[in-house]
């Protein structure tokens, strides 16, 4: 098997052919917005935040920046991608854990074909949560066939694209920045 390499040439390459999709202020108004209707939604109910490692932490450090109540955060760590562009069998790194009877806000940078976040939500489930909601900061339009049609909080939708920034990586880089690329003709 041999080993997915990848340049700091071919980083800099990506990002200077990338087409910028939404800047920092779009971002920055869907943060907004997700965090009201969240607000609405948790406010009254000691919600945990689980932050979906590696691409949600960005997502959950910008929502819960936005949020003025009560809530505790956690993380877990399950991953598809391995630093490659498709994604394979889920791979738990760290589960939930100490969940039974909360209402939990699973966020996460992207729903793309919906396997992760739907077996996330089943694991929550499965460890006793009270109710499971999901937030990503981008709905990919692609088709779903996992069963999880959408988030319960939303903040921007995309085309069938493979894109980066804001959590969201290419090959493990490019997930520090600000604002949302696609990659050339991906």
């Amino acid at each position: 098997m041999t080993e997915n390499k990848v340049t700091l040439t071919e980083i800099e390459q990506v990002r200077a052919e990338a087409e910028r999709l939404f800047t920092t202020e779009q971002v920055n108004a869907s943060y907004d917005s997700m965090a009201v209707a969240i607000a609405s939604r948790l406010r009254d109910s000691n919600p945990l935040l689980l932050s979906v490692l590696i691409g949600g932490i960005m997502p959950t450090a910008a929502i819960m920046a936005r949020l003025d109540f009560p809530l505790q955060v956690d993380y877990l760590h399950a991953t598809r991608y391995r630093e490659k562009t498709h994604g394979g069998a889920l791979e738990w790194l760290k589960p939930p854990t100490d969940i039974q009877g909360r209402s939990i806000l699973v966020i996460d940078d992207i729903l793309d074909e919906g396997h992760t976040l739907r077996e996330i939500v089943s694991a929550c489930h499965d460890a006793g949560a009270a109710e499971v909601l999901t937030a990503v900061l981008v709905d990919k339009q692609v088709r779903r066939d996992s069963g999880l049609a959408q988030a319960d909080f939303t903040g921007l939708t995309i085309p069938n694209r493979y894109v980066f920034g804001c959590g969201m990586d290419y090959k493990g880089y490019m997930r520090n920045l600000p604002e949302i690329y696609a990659v050339k003709g991906m």
